[in-house]
């Protein structure tokens, strides 16, 4: 069976155009108009494992919002038909991913029931770019994610103090965890009430 999906997504404010394999080998060509948003994205392919191709166009003139919110409704649809019925799937996760002097816990589940719990603190500054990214986004591209997947996603910043190794942290403990949730271990659906 294949795990793969496209979506397209288009309005007023974005372009984006999603596809993704689930069993794939972490391959991935992503372009946002935005360095270190890519650099993250790139993260949560290569570390799941996933196939992952995002080009997405925004309204980067006004600034990041929309493109970051926006590619995480189109991905969020892209995992959620990717994945499908999730039959045979392990479903739950969580992993703790240090990145130097920080630390991310993520606990998931493929639960058809969208709830994000984000406790991450940052620093405070921005990181530098063209254009800058503003750490609060993440927090907004993750609830856009959660939202369009229909996942239970949590997320706590254990430790740190350098702004992009908390983010970075966070993506490839996301990464991992939905790599192990996803995993197909039998043909039935894990749920007591026969759906996800």
């Amino acid at each position: 069976m294949s795990r793969t999906a496209t979506t397209e997504r288009a309005t007023k404010e974005t372009s984006i155009s999603i596809s993704v394999n689930l069993d794939g080998v972490g391959a991935t060509t992503i372009e946002t108009g935005i360095p270190f948003f890519s650099h993250m994205l790139d993260q949560l392919g290569r570390h799941g494992s996933f196939d992952l191709q995002v080009d997405a166009r925004g309204d980067l003139e006004i600034d990041a919002h929309h493109t970051v919110e926006d590619v995480g409704i189109a991905l969020g649809e892209t995992f959620r038909q990717a994945w499908g019925d999730k039959a045979g799937v392990r479903r739950f996760a969580s992993i703790v991913v240090p990145l130097d002097e920080a630390a991310v816990e993520v606990v998931l589940d493929l639960s058809g029931r969208p709830f994000l719990l984000y406790e991450v603190d940052f620093p405070g500054e921005k990181i530098l770019g063209d254009p800058p990214f503003d750490p609060q986004l993440v927090e907004e591209f993750w609830r856009a994610f959660v939202m369009a997947s229909g996942i239970t996603l949590h997320i706590v910043g254990q430790r740190g103090k350098n702004t992009h190794h908390i983010i970075e942290a966070a993506f490839k403990a996301v990464a991992r965890a939905l790599r192990d949730a996803v995993r197909v271990e039998g043909d039935g659906v894990p749920s007591t009430k026969g759906t996800l």
